[in-house]
């Protein structure tokens, strides 16, 4: 029995069980298990608390409007319910219905600020650095390829110069 223990406990049977992915037969098993052994029962409580905290740790709040968004689609729906309808409107929701669309609550949010992840923040901060830096590069062997050039023609006029004077010899008197 202890082995048993220790293969559920070491294989992850617990926490597949509690997030429902294990197939009917070993659900049956694992219940059958968990009446039959205490200990095994107490160690699933511990597994469910430590999951439930990790998943309450990062859990995301929803946009602030959700919930009146929500609340006024239900009502929507319910009122649409009971009022008697024409046959013409009718045709129109069980088409609205088919339309994938129709699925999803519309949610407007009235905030007036983006929210991004926290490590967003210094990746746009060195994002910005980085094409300032370049910006900055840029400009300047732009600059100095164009001084560059003018140096170089200056030289070559200087070189055609001293090609066409004619040079004397040196008197050697």
């Amino acid at each position: 029995m202890a082995t048993k223990s220790y293969q559920y406990l070491e294989e992850g049977f617990l926490e597949a069980y509690l997030t429902g992915i294990v197939s009917e037969q070993e659900r049956a098993e694992m219940k059958q298990y968990l009446s039959e052994n205490p200990e095994a029962q107490a160690e699933l409580n511990e597994v469910e608390i430590s999951m439930e905290q990790f998943f309450m740790r990062r859990a995301v709040p929803p946009p602030p409007g959700l919930r009146d968004a929500v609340m006024n689609r239900i009502n929507q729906n319910e009122i649409q319910q009971w009022r008697p309808e024409a046959d013409e409107s009718r045709a129109r929701n069980s088409a609205k219905a088919t339309n994938p669309e129709s699925q999803y609550v519309h949610v407007e949010v009235d905030d007036t600020h983006i929210r991004v992840h926290k490590y967003w923040r210094p990746a746009f901060i060195a994002v910005f650095v980085l094409s300032k830096v370049f910006l900055i590069a840029g400009l300047y062997y732009y600059f100095k390829a164009g001084s560059v050039e003018r140096e170089l023609e200056q030289l070559r006029q200087q070189n055609s110069i001293q090609q066409t004077i004619p040079t004397r010899p040196l008197n050697t008197r």
